[in-house]
């Protein structure tokens, strides 16, 4: 196996040292990065102060609601009697406040409302301010009809529970784990897509050269197909690593600036949820490396077949809509409901990793099914292999017109 490792350790230092992948993997996140701290320290400190504010209600009941719904936003409010107002424009000129508001009759009867302040609220903080008071002028109003209205509750938009026959899963835990079914599809078909393409240009870049025919002089052909396809994935786990460390780290990042938005997050529940389990990462892996290797085989095959890449981007057509169709499907295959046959064709190996990720995630299959997806792929792998070993055997020292589809087959037939 050593002539493997040579081979997939040329690929990998090879193409980490490129410029693209510098740029794209290193370069990129870590401006975002840069930018993205230095806009989180700005804006912090910006917020801070813009959130101080004071009010001054002339209603008389209406200011504890105010105060309650600002302060759950992340404000610091601070109600002021009515006397209070002589002097406030001074305080706020000396930066105790940043600003305050004046509610009256009319916020009751109208939801209007005044700011005072050295600078208006921005876009999202007026908005936000804007809702709250209409919000506190609507529950007064309806609690003023004294029929034991929980006004709160019903400008809050109500609750819908869900309550599973099975008694063992929750709309939140359902909803998290649709949520994260569907991004691991996605991030299998883009890897499995990318990466596997990575591969076949490889081939088709030392074709080209002619470089393969010195090296396929010291190593068998199988062993350089496994040491490119080994590499490249190598690759692949690098640069998803740096991105996923990098996305981490920009939404540590920009934790601060979401804080305006925190109403809305909150409505989203636990956003712990949302993080995925060492179940479903370890799942992902697994559907991961076994696709990879399954695609990377034929985009490695087709590599060996073409001499040119306008002729390997019309070869590899199949092997894009075998990615494409599953891609199509996924939506339904994550709700599962009324399509059985999907559960089946989420079975097929060149299938599962985007079709069957996503419903053993979501739990809407059985376990066994999981079970038989992975042991059908691993047999496909081998099968992939072995034909693609054989074509890639004879095609990469193959030059001139493409082959035709017998010519192909005789190629796995009788290869040595």
């Amino acid at each position: 196996m050593k002539p493997v490792w040579t081979v997939a350790r040329r690929e990998f230092l090879e193409r980490v040292r490129s410029r693209g992948f510098i740029i794209g993997t290193v370069a990129l996140p870590l401006v975002a990065l840069i930018l993205m701290g230095s806009s989180a320290a700005l804006g912090s400190r910006g917020q801070q102060a813009r959130r101080n504010l004071a009010v001054v209600d002339f209603t008389g009941y209406l200011a504890e609601r105010v105060q309650a719904g600002l302060e759950s936003s992340g404000y610091q409010v601070e109600v002021l009697p009515r006397d209070g107002l002589d002097g406030l424009d001074g305080r706020v000129t000396d930066g105790e406040f940043f600003g305050y508001l004046l509610l009256d009759d009319l916020t009751i009867e109208e939801g209007a409302a005044v700011f005072r302040g050295k600078e208006p609220l921005g876009t999202v903080s007026e908005g936000l301010v804007r809702a709250t008071i209409v919000q506190s002028a609507l529950a007064a109003r309806l609690s003023g009809s004294g029929d034991g209205t929980d006004a709160e509750a019903l400008l809050r938009g109500g609750s819908l529970e869900f309550e599973s026959t099975s008694g063992d899963s929750t709309a939140e835990d359902l909803r998290a784990a649709t949520i994260a079914g569907f991004v691991g599809a996605m991030l299998l078909y883009m890897s499995m897509l990318v990466y596997g393409t990575f591969v076949m240009r490889s081939v088709l870049e030392e074709k080209r050269n002619r470089v393969v025919e010195v090296v396929i002089s010291s190593i068998r052909p199988w062993q350089l197909m496994l040491g490119k396809i080994l590499g490249v994935g190598a690759v692949g786990l690098a640069q998803m690593t740096i991105w996923a460390v990098a996305f981490l780290l920009i939404l540590l990042l920009a934790l601060p600036n979401l804080v305006a938005f925190w109403p809305v997050l909150e409505e989203l529940g636990d956003m712990g949820r949302f993080v995925p389990g060492v179940g479903t990462v370890a799942l992902f892996g697994a559907y991961f490396l076994l696709g990879y290797f399954l695609y990377s085989s034929l985009f490695a095959a087709v590599g060996a077949i073409c001499t040119r890449e306008e002729e390997a981007q019309q070869v590899q057509f199949p092997i894009i809509m075998l990615l494409v169709f599953p891609l199509i499907l996924q939506t339904s295959a994550i709700e599962g409901n009324g399509f059985p046959w999907l559960d089946w064709a989420a079975v097929f190996p060149f299938f599962s990793p985007i079709l069957m990720f996503p419903r053993a995630v979501a739990g809407v299959v059985p376990g066994w099914m999981v079970a038989l997806s992975i042991a059908l792929m691993i047999l496909a792998l081998v099968a992939t292999a072995w034909i693609a070993g054989r074509i890639y055997r004879v095609g990469i020292l193959m030059q001139g017109k493409r082959p035709t589809l017998p010519q192909i087959l005789r190629w796995v037939r009788e290869a040595d």
